[in-house]
């Protein structure tokens, strides 16, 4: 079991930062397209776009740890995978969402990535060693990266934090 939450979750906070409005991320907008709905903004990772009902400039870093682990270390099982996976799958359902983190996890254990996480991709899971499983899970987020139409503003930005995440593998390993 990964009790490292407190930990992972200060690694969120320092790369996802405090409060930003820029008027070109549509997750700042509550209609999650620029200039849909209202410019809330995101603050410590926690967009207006996945949360419209909720008061971003004045979120507190309490509220936002209590949402990460409810709404992403939960659903992710971060909990229940060796350390070294628990910190990338957090990492990687903030800023790809829940969907998205499955699928990734379920092509670096070559299975069919179908969002799904039953039988089949917890057997991959468990019979890969975590390092190798790691590094093919960071290699599923720079391709998916890539692959974002907003690559041209933000993509140096993606690679930075890319790299941080490696040097972070290899403490936890």
């Amino acid at each position: 079991m990964n009790d490292r939450f407190p930990i992972y979750i200060e690694r969120v906070l320092l790369a996802e930062g405090g409060l930003s409005t820029r008027r070109d991320d549509p997750g700042n907008w509550t209609g999650g397209h620029i200039g849909v709905g209202r410019l809330l903004g995101t603050k410590y990772g926690i967009a207006a776009n996945t949360y419209p009902d909720l008061d971003i400039p004045n979120l507190t870093r309490e509220q936002a740890i209590a949402i990460y682990h409810r709404d992403f270390w939960r659903p992710v099982h971060a909990d229940t995978l060796p350390q070294s996976v628990g910190y990338q799958l957090l990492d990687a359902a903030v800023q790809h969402g829940i969907g998205n983190t499955k699928k990734m996890m379920q092509r670096a254990v070559r299975v069919r990535d179908d969002g799904q996480i039953g039988p089949v991709t917890l057997t991959a899971l468990m019979a890969m060693p975590a390092d190798d499983l790691v590094l093919d899970f960071i290699s599923e987020r720079v391709r998916f990266y890539c692959g974002c139409r907003n690559w041209a503003t933000d993509g140096r930005g993606w690679m930075l934090r890319m790299a941080a995440n490696i040097r972070y593998a290899a403490e936890d390993n």
